[in-house]
C-alpha cells in the first residue's frame, strides 16, 4: 500500500494498498534473486501472485484515523492510488471483476471510505491516482504485440475505469501514471481530458498531471512531474511536482527496511524547502501495510512535518518563488515570497554556531526593513552589506527554546 503526501503550495497524499516492485518480477516469473528464494522459502509450490489477493486483508484500515494523520501532517490535498500497475482496484470496479478490494481480500470499498473520511473530517482536497496500463492484462499485452494498432485494453478496461471513478468519487485531482510505452492516441487521453474539463461533474474543480502517454510527461498537463524524484534545483516556468519516497528505496512497505533507509525529518524539510523555492510541490510517499496500517515511522514523519509547518507554514502555503531561489553566500538557505504580505521568507537549514547568519541576496533598507524569526516574538537586529546582502543576529536560545528543531524561517519585510 502506498500513500503519498504532497506539500507546498498545495499538499497531497496517495495510497496503493497492494503492489510493490516485487509484484512485477514475481508475476512475470523471471528468475530474479532474492525474490525466487524468498518465495521458495516462505510460500508453498505453485503459489501465484493472484494468491496474494485474499492475503490483502486491511483489517486494521481505519479511514478516520488516516484522515486525522493526514490532517496533522499539514497536507492540503490527498491522492489515493485507486489502482496501480498490477490492476487491483481499491473500489469494486465492474471492469475489474474478482480483482478488486470489494470482491477479494478486504471486501470493502476503500476508496469510498477514505474519500468520506477526508471530506467529513478535514478540509483537504481529495484526489485519485490511476495507472493507465497493467503489466499482465492479456488485452494490454495483445495490444502491445500489435504495436498498439489495436485498442482493446483502453476501450474495455482503462478508460471505463477512469470514467467510473470520476462519476463515483468526484476527485479533485486525477494523477495518471503508467503509459506502458503507448502514445496518448492509444489511450485517447485528449478525448478523456476534454470530457473531464468540459462535461464531467468535476469540470470546475479538477486538476491533472502530465502522464497521459509517451512524450507527454514534462510537456503537457496541469502540473508537471517529469520523472520520479524530480528535483531540478532551479525555477521552472510551469507548476511541477517532486514525487519522492520517505523510504529511500521503495514506494511500498518493506518489512525488512532498516531505520537508515528512511529519510529523517531534517532531510524532508530540506527537500520541501528546495522544492517550494523553485515553484514545485512535494509528493512525499509512504507505504502502509497489507493490513491497513500507516507504520509508526511514517506516522512520525507526517506528524513531524505538520509540527514544522505549524511554525513555518507562512513560508510554504500560498507562497510564490522569489527572484532568487537559494542564497549565493550561505549554503542551505532557500527563499520564497509572500506578495500579499510583502514578505520574503528565508528558510535556513543550519543554525550557525556563531549566531550570525549572512545572506547574500536581500537588498535591505535601513530604517525600513524588519526581520522576524517565525515562532519568536521579538524583531531581530541586522546590518546591511552594501547595496546587496545583510548580516542578521539570531537570538541566543537553548535547543529547548528554539521555535522548531529542523530548519527555521526568517520573515523579511521591505526588502527589494
Amino acid at each position: 500500500m502506498m500513500v503519498s503526501i504532497l506539500f507546498s503550495l498545495s499538499e497531497n497524499i496517495s495510497a496503493d494498498m497492494f503492489c510493490s516492485v516485487f509484484c512485477r518480477w514475481y508475476w512475470q516469473k523471471e528468475k530474479r534473486e532474492p525474490y525466487v528464494k524468498f518465495m521458495d522459502t516462505n510460500y508453498p509450490p505453485g503459489f501465484s501472485y493472484e494468491d496474494f489477493g485474499p492475503l490483502f486483508t486491511a483489517e486494521f484500515f481505519d479511514a478516520n484515523q488516516w484522515a486525522d494523520i493526514l490532517k496533522a501532517s499539514g497536507a492540503r490535498y490527498v491522492v489515493l492510488t485507486s489502482k496501480h500497475h498490477e490492476g487491483f482496484t481499491l473500489w469494486g470496479s465492474k471492469y475489474s471483476w474478482n480483482w478488486n478490494a470489494v470482491d477479494v481480500g478486504p471486501k470493502r470499498d476503500l476508496v469510498a471510505e477514505l474519500a468520506a473520511s477526508v471530506r467529513n473530517r478535514t478540509d483537504l482536497h481529495f484526489g485519485l491516482y490511476h495507472s493507465l496500463f497493467e503489466w499482465f492484462n492479456p488485452l494490454f499485452r495483445e495490444d502491445a504485440t500489435s504495436a498498439f494498432k489495436t485498442r482493446k485494453f483502453p476501450t474495455s478496461k482503462s478508460l471505463p475505469e477512469l470514467y467510473e471513478i470520476v462519476a463515483k468519487y468526484q476527485p479533485e485531482i486525477i494523477w495518471s501514471d503508467g503509459d506502458g510505452d503507448a502514445p496518448d492516441t492509444y489511450w485517447n487521453s485528449t478525448g478523456f481530458l476534454a470530457w473531464l474539463y468540459n462535461d464531467s461533474p468535476v469540470r470546475d474543480t479538477v486538476v491533472t498531471n502530465d502522464r497521459w502517454g509517451t512524450g507527454t510527461m514534462c510537456t503537457h498537463g496541469g502540473f508537471y512531474t517529469c520523472r520520479d524524484r524530480y528535483n531540478p534545483g532551479h525555477l521552472l516556468p510551469r507548476k511541477w511536482e517532486n514525487c519522492m519516497t520517505i523510504d529511500r528505496h521503495s514506494w511500498g512497505y518493506r518489512r525488512d527496511a532498516p531505520l537508515r533507509d528512511y529519510l529523517a525529518i531534517e532531510d524532508l524539510v530540506k527537500e520541501l524547502a528546495e522544492t517550494v523555492s523553485c515553484g514545485g510541490n512535494l509528493l512525499m510517499n509512504i507505504g502502509p501495510t497489507h493490513d491497513g496500517r500507516i507504520a509508526v515511522v511514517f506516522e512520525e514523519r507526517l506528524r513531524q512535518m505538520g509540527a514544522w509547518l505549524e511554525v513555518n507554514g507562512e513560508a510554504i502555503y500560498g507562497t510564490k518563488p522569489w527572484r532568487a531561489q537559494n542564497d549565493t553566500v550561505t549554503p542551505g538557505v532557500w527563499y520564497t515570497s509572500s506578495p500579499k504580505e510583502g514578505k520574503v521568507n528565508v528558510i535556513f537549514l543550519n543554525w550557525p554556531v556563531s549566531g550570525i547568519l549572512e545572506l547574500g541576496e536581500p537588498q535591505a533598507k535601513i530604517g525600513e526593513t524588519q526581520v522576524k524569526l517565525a515562532g519568536y516574538k521579538d524583531l531581530l537586529k541586522w546590518v546591511a552589506l552594501g547595496e546587496k546582502g545583510m548580516v542578521i543576529a539570531l537570538p541566543q536560545l537553548t535547543p529547548q527554546q528554539l521555535p522548531c528543531q529542523w530548519g527555521w524561517t526568517l520573515q523579511l519585510t521591505d526588502v527589494n
